[in-house]
């Protein structure tokens, strides 16, 4: 993950992660990167550009920085992907990015009342206008909805409107955030997310037709396959890395601008090793022990793995004292899952109620056999 700025236009009143006058990334500081990974390690890498606002650092930026990293690193088969509001989409960098055929995700939150209510008045306005820049110069574009603890009032309404405009659905929870002096005023509590996640799973096997639930095709993959398929449940320690600004090396993109875990400098080229024997490295190392000891009886952890580490380490100042925070709504669906897989599995064979159907939920309901048949077929 390269954060070229933790800096942003934008005032989302539940932002964890942008800093008021963060510099922009040096091209040498790129330069710095691309000697580090010649040879840290041979697996192939995916460069995701992030922030902050990661556009911010402009056109020249990434004509510079693409071939860098593309050219000099062509053992590691590199891809790309870049997070951003799509407010400083230019053509000028539409035709940068579109070259290199790189998918953008952004963000929105619903309809634009509530979007702008909870992103920032006129931020609607310029995301889409960046949208339709993107999309002429045939950018693809997918957008990630932050549910709180207002905006699930009205998911139905968010539901519909993703729908009715043929937009994928991915969503995430709003996190207390360390950056305000009311951190809880927005996040979304674990039950609350549990219910969401299970109405939302409803709303999708109803209109599997019409719209993609990205988090509930992940869920049913990780029960499923018995193995972590997204971010949040994969055992990401010593596998994701996030170079910041200055160069300074994180856990994850998340961490970027908390002093207590920088692992290293690009600067000094870094091992696995130098990074993994770091404060911040041990650290990770210490919660990922944390939740052999304290998940090893629950029966998701091989694809949950205590869910996100920062979710249960930052706000904690960095002391390990549970797991994701999450882990109540993790639980919730992938049980709903997997209780809803196991009937429609007996019902098949009939071993389950007089009259179930293959693929078919309990009553009329469309099940998760339909949906995994769907996700197989693409």
């Amino acid at each position: 993950m390269i954060i070229p700025t933790l800096g942003c236009p934008s005032k989302c009143a539940y932002c964890w992660s942008s800093e008021v006058g963060s510099p922009i990334m040096s091209i040498d500081t790129i330069k710095e990167t691309v000697e580090w990974l010649k040879s840290f390690r041979n697996d192939p890498v995916t460069f995701t550009f992030h922030g902050g606002e990661p556009l911010l650092a402009g056109a020249e930026f990434y004509r510079k920085t693409l071939p860098l990293l593309t050219q000099d690193l062509q053992h590691l088969t590199p891809n790309f992907a870049l997070q951003t509001n799509l407010w400083k989409m230019t053509p000028e960098l539409a035709d940068v990015l579109a070259e290199y055929k790189i998918p953008i995700g952004s963000s929105l939150d619903g309809p634009q009342e509530l979007n702008d209510l909870q992103r920032s008045e006129g931020y609607y306005e310029r995301t889409m206008k960046g949208y339709e820049i993107a999309k002429e110069h045939g950018l693809q574009v997918q957008f990630i909805c932050t549910f709180t603890s207002y905006s699930v009032k009205f998911k139905e309404d968010i539901f519909n409107y993703f729908r009715d405009n043929g937009l994928t659905l991915k969503l995430h929870p709003a996190l207390p955030s360390l950056r305000s002096d009311e951190p809880d005023k927005w996040a979304l509590s674990p039950q609350e997310y549990g219910e969401l996640l299970v109405y939302l799973m409803d709303k999708y096997l109803e209109n599997m037709n019409q719209i993609e639930v990205r988090n509930i095709s992940d869920y049913c993959r990780c029960v499923l396959t018995g193995r972590g398929t997204v971010c949040t449940f994969v055992d990401c320690m010593e596998n994701t890395f996030a170079v910041g600004p200055d160069g300074s090396i994180y856990p994850c993109y998340r961490f970027v601008g908390m002093p207590e875990f920088i692992m290293g400098n690009v600067r000094d080229h870094p091992s696995q090793q130098d990074l993994a024997v770091s404060p911040a490295g041990r650290r990770m190392r210490q919660y990922k022990e944390y939740v052999d000891t304290e998940c090893k009886g629950c029966k998701h952890i091989r694809y949950c793995r205590g869910g996100c580490p920062y979710n249960a380490i930052a706000p904690t100042n960095g002391e390990i004292k549970g797991v994701d925070p999450h882990c109540l709504a993790y639980k919730r669906i992938f049980d709903e899952i997997g209780d809803r897989f196991n009937k429609e599995m007996m019902g098949s064979f009939g071993l389950g109620m007089m009259g179930s159907q293959p693929g078919a939920g309990t009553g009329s309901r469309p099940g998760i056999m339909s949906l995994m048949q769907k996700m197989i077929s693409k």
